[in-house]
This record gives C-alpha cells, structure tokens and sequence, in this order.
C-alpha cells in the first residue's frame, strides 16, 4: 500500500483527476478494501505492508488501529517475496497478498483464496488488466517474483508458466478489476460510486471529470 501523498499515489490518474484527487480518490479505495477485507475472529491475521519507507507516521496516523510493515526490497518482486517470508516465519501456514487498489476483493475472496490451497499450491484471483490482484501461497515461493515484467499485461501469463516450470498447482479463482488508469474510473464507476458514499465531495470532483 503506499502512502496516499499527492504526486505519488495512482500517478496514472493524475493527467485527468490533478495529483489531490488522485491520491484522495486512493485513499478512498484503500480504506474500503482494508474494510471489506477485515478479518472475523478466527479468520487471519491481517498485516499491511506500506511504501515508501519514511511514511510511517503518516500511515500510523491515516490508520492507528492497524499493523504496518514497511516494504522491503529493490523492485516489487522482491517487496512481495519478503512479505510472504516474514507472514510464515511469524507462524503462517499459508497466507495471501493483496493489493489496495483492487474494489471487489472481500473477506470471503480471501478465505475463498486461502482455503483454495488445500488442494493446490498457489491460489490466484487475476486482474483484468492481465496482472493479479491476489495471490495466495502454501509456502514460500521466491522464484515466482524474480525478474517479472510487473505492471504490464504479461504479469499472469509469466507468473503461470513460472508456476508450471516449478511443478506448482494453481487454482485460478473469479477475475477482479482494479483501478489504475481513467478508464478504469470511468468503466467502474458505478461499482466505486457506492464505496465513496461518506465522501459526497470526492464524488461530486470525480462526475465531474468524467463528464469532460
């Protein structure tokens, strides 16, 4: 999850929305995911890993109640390897990565995913875009993150070849859209629109632009 700063959180949206409603508009998605996410007694653990490393106590402030992490490592394959190896050095028997951007990922798609892996290795749910919004894990699997093509198209299609090279069984589950570009706001709106609801002024900037 990175820090909702203006300028640096969903930079694609900035050309159409300006760098504040781009970041609000992140801001927005995120706290609904983290909502819709949050785990019932004897679901899981939750952790929220963030970026970019000095924005601790904005994130702490943004949240309070939640348990961050900051992400470590050079590119994003390696940030995502390094959270799935401290979720089961902690004592994870199997555990799940989500990103924040990703509207129609629950509770139950992530129960869905981890329970997946009673009979398979690796459990994803796809992007529309061609990447994945959540990837769940038996194990730590370094080798599927190494020297990926991330935010393009080829995301899946390598990450699956990459599974198959490793003799790894994959459940692929319900495809999710997420947000990245205009386009997405604009083809998702009505899903997003209801998940603003507390932020009438937020709403009313976005119709906006989308009217343009």
């Amino acid at each position: 999850m990175r820090c909702p700063r203006p300028g640096e959180a969903k930079t694609r949206l900035i050309p159409r929305l300006g760098a504040e409603l781009a970041a609000e508009l992140y801001r927005a998605l995120a706290e609904a995911e983290i909502r819709n996410t949050a785990p019932r007694p004897g679901d899981y653990e939750r952790l929220l890993y963030f970026a970019p490393a000095d924005a601790l106590e904005q994130m702490q402030a943004w949240l309070p109640d939640a348990e961050w992490r900051p992400q470590q490592g050079r590119d994003l394959g390696e940030r995502m390897a390094r959270a799935f190896d401290e979720a089961f050095q902690r004592g994870a028997r199997r555990a799940a990565l989500i990103g924040s951007d990703a509207p129609g990922v629950s509770r139950a798609l992530v129960i869905e995913a981890l329970g997946a892996l009673d009979g398979h290795d690796v459990a994803i749910v796809p992007a529309r875009d061609g990447g994945y919004c959540l990837l769940a894990l038996d194990s730590p699997r370094p080798e599927l993150f190494a020297a990926m093509a991330w935010s393009t198209p080829s995301v899946l299609p390598q990450t699956l070849e990459r599974a198959a090279a490793l003799g790894l069984s994959v459940r692929l589950l319900e495809s999710q859209p997420d947000v990245d570009t205009f386009e997405d706001v604009a083809d998702l709106w009505p899903r997003l629109r209801p998940l603003l609801a507390s932020r009438p002024g937020l709403v009313a900037q976005i119709e906006a632009a989308l009217a343009t």
